[in-house]
């Protein structure tokens, strides 16, 4: 097994590089100055690890950062009993070790300066430009003093916001974490076990968002230990046993994957493909994942074997070789190259059958997928230079912008749903469940355009996420042509049309929070029905994700005590200045109906028919009633309900009908046939209220139609 999968808390190393002593290091960074023609000793290997990945880097500005930093946390001690110093230095050793480039290095060492010492952001802005100042501002924790409880999910909040200018920034937090999290030993257990837990909530899920692979399974491992000890201890006997089994000549047992990956080899050679095959061990938390998922170990559940190619074509090369020669497991293959997963990350992924029966899994890339695949947006360097700061083109797209990489479709999402959280404790519980989700779908609009969201998304998130706020007035949805309710699962490729009511006073029903995945659409769902509680709670608003009766809730506005609900509906009037005025979902009045009101949360008065069932609950338990009268205007909306036997062309007759009368129909819905009778909600806009008893017998009369009644929908008390 490698270090990693033996020791999860040891340092990321090159190959070759012998363990660096940060104590001793720290000791040698208080010994004085050292001659101006080298660097220091302590930040010497942070300098070696830089120049593996960019030889022709300047050293000169991290020379000046270790020495700034040095000077400002001198007599500074960790918790742990070693100089301060270390930390910012082991934190930028893992990054360096991971190919980041010099701005942030730089700002690696200084990240806690500004936090921790006099230092301020103009003395960084000054000595080492806006980027690097920008870069520790990022992850500058927010005052407890000012924010009090509210501080962790603030600084977050923060620092998101920041990734979402400069990925840059929430590079150096998982570093920082990292180191924190292998030096955790000298806290309380309680302070180690809430550490832990926003590490797995919300700093895991990041890193495996940027595709930081090589920082997120160390995390995970460090989580796995504090967390639950007990598992931990039982799968790192298992690896160690694994490592150790002798075979029956007393020697160390060759392990199952070697056998496989030396036939692999062999293979790759004779067919002419420049390969290089390696076992990759898997770390603490995939062993015991595979252990809970099939019950008992094999031999090659240990590791992995990865094949890396110098191109794109060697990748489809290698595995056809592989699947000719052995005998593949389909239903482990997935193409990661041709669809790339939404952090980067890219490879073939398959399973072949060894000579003696063992089953191996193979991971094919070439060296450069698999530099991403470890370091994920490291790997990119600076999304602002012209080559990304690592040789890593990124191309300019037609419309002039930037092509970011960095700026995937979930961190644009979560930057847009925080800027609604309207607390801290909304935004931190919400975060941590948008993370939770950790895989993406894409489903493309009529506009031509695409949208990302989680899985297990619905048609009310995807509205939420084409239209924002004009989303309230969805009335339902086309999911590859065909008519949809708005909770219906959306899946990887399909595509949707949104169906929008004309009614802007319309809006959500608190049954679509069911159905809300995305953080943008609860939050806009719950922030409209906050603000309009009479109208959440008339059943009414259910109607676009269920294929019930229908009508979009009128709202009033305009002179005290009338209801313009919209041109030409009709003007309900009360006695009570400055009051608003709503007519009911539930029995849908329209004059010249006998009404009454009632005052609801808000002051809103509330019209009701006077033969509608809410009227009687609503008097029972002591609500007084309002009068209501009609006033001058002739037109009203309505709500109809048409009863039938199914036949052809029944939908056209009726449509026609109501066309006749001069009708216009606002919104439609057409439940599924049962025993062959189908009910068909109409919600109509009349031009006078007088005209509604012909359009109601000319639709009665329309061939196959039984009954034609005015909605009725059952109505709490408000």
């Amino acid at each position: 097994m490698s270090a990693e999968a033996a020791n999860p808390g040891a340092p990321i190393r090159r190959r070759g590089r012998p363990r660096i002593d940060l104590r001793r290091l720290g000791r040698v960074a208080l010994l004085g100055p050292v001659s101006r023609d080298r660097l220091p000793d302590a930040i010497g290997h942070v300098a070696e690890a830089h120049r593996a990945h960019h030889p022709d880097a300047d050293l000169s500005v991290l020379h000046r950062a270790y020495v700034l930093a040095e000077s400002s946390h001198r007599g500074q001690m960790r918790k742990s009993g070693e100089p301060y110093i270390t930390h910012p230095l082991a934190v930028t050793l893992i990054l360096a070790e991971l190919g980041a480039e010099t701005t942030t290095l730089t700002a690696s060492l200084l990240h806690d300066t500004v936090e921790d010492t006099e230092v301020t952001l103009d003395q960084v802005r000054d000595q080492f430009g806006k980027e690097v100042c920008y870069l520790v501002d990022g992850v500058t924790k927010l005052e407890k003093v000012d924010y009090g409880a509210a501080a962790e999910p603030e600084t977050f909040r923060k620092m998101l916001v920041a990734t979402g200018d400069d990925v840059r920034v929430m590079s150096i937090k998982l570093a920082d974490r990292l180191h924190n999290m292998r030096t955790l030993g000298v806290m309380r257990p309680e302070k180690q076990a809430r550490i832990a837990k926003v590490t797995r909530d919300v700093l895991i899920p990041l890193a495996e968002r940027l595709g930081v692979q090589a920082l997120k399974t160390e995390l995970e491992d460090l989580v796995f230990a504090i967390l639950h000890p007990e598992e931990y201890a039982h799968t790192r006997a298992l690896i160690a046993a694994a490592s150790a089994r002798p075979d029956a000549r007393g020697a160390a047992a060759r392990a199952p994957l070697a056998a496989i990956a030396e036939n692999v080899g062999a293979v790759l050679r004779e067919a002419g493909i420049p390969a290089e095959v390696l076992i990759r061990p898997r770390h603490y938390v995939s062993v015991h994942r595979v252990r809970i998922k099939r019950g008992e170990l094999r031999g090659t559940d240990f590791g992995r074997l990865l094949v890396l190619v110098g191109e794109d074509a060697d990748c489809y090369a290698v595995l056809g070789e592989l699947h000719t020669c052995f005998t593949p497991v389909i239903s482990e293959f997935k193409d990661f190259i041709a669809a790339p997963k939404f952090n980067l990350y890219q490879s073939l992924h398959t399973a072949v059958v060894g000579p003696d029966g063992a089953v191996a899994e193979v991971l094919i890339r070439t060296h450069r997928m698999h530099k991403v695949a470890e370091a994920g947006v490291i790997a990119l360097g600076n999304p602002y230079a012209a080559d990304g700061g690592s040789g890593l083109q990124t191309a300019e797209p037609s419309d002039g912008e930037r092509a970011d990489p960095t700026r995937p479709g979930w961190l644009s999402r979560l930057l847009a749903w925080q800027q609604s959280a309207p607390d801290s404790d909304t935004f931190w519980t919400t975060l941590r469940a948008d993370l939770a989700q950790d895989r993406e779908i894409t489903v493309f609009h009529t506009g031509g355009g695409t949208l990302g969201l989680p899985a297990g998304a619905s048609c009310v998130d995807a509205a939420y996420a084409q239209y924002g706020d004009e989303a309230h007035r969805c009335i339902g949805a086309r999911v590859n042509g065909r008519l949809a309710t708005l909770g219906t699962v959306l899946s990887d490729g399909d595509t949707v049309q949104l169906l929008l009511s004309e009614d802007a006073g319309s809006g959500p029903s608190p049954d679509w929070l069911d159905h809300a995945r995305t953080p943008a659409a609860r939050i806009a769902i719950t922030g409209w029905l906050d603000t309009h509680p009479a109208d959440a709670q008339s059943p009414h608003n259910s109607r676009p994700t269920e294929p019930r009766p229908s009508e979009p809730q009128p709202q009033g506005s305009g002179t005290p005590g009338t209801d313009w609900a919209g041109d030409g509906t009709a003007d309900a009037v009360v006695d009570r200045p400055d009051a608003t005025v709503r007519l009911a979902g539930c029995c849908t009045p329209a004059p010249p109906d006998a009404v009454t009101g009632f005052v609801v949360r808000g002051g809103a008065v509330t019209v009701h028919r006077l033969k509608c069932p809410a009227v009687s609950r609503m008097q029972s338990v002591g609500r007084v009633p309002v009068p209501v009268t009609w006033g001058d205007v002739a037109g009203c909306r309505v709500t109809l309900v048409a009863e039938s036997f199914g036949r052809p062309r029944l939908l056209a007759d009726l449509t026609e009908a109501i066309a006749t009368a001069d009708a216009a129909i606002i919104s439609a819905t057409v439940e599924p046939p049962s025993e062959q009778r189908v009910r068909h909600t109409y919600t109509l806009q009349l031009p006078d209220a007088a005209g509604l008893p012909a359009l109601m017998r000319a639709m009665r009369d329309v061939p196959g139609v039984y009954d034609v009644s005015r909605a009725r929908h059952p109505a709490s008390t408000v």
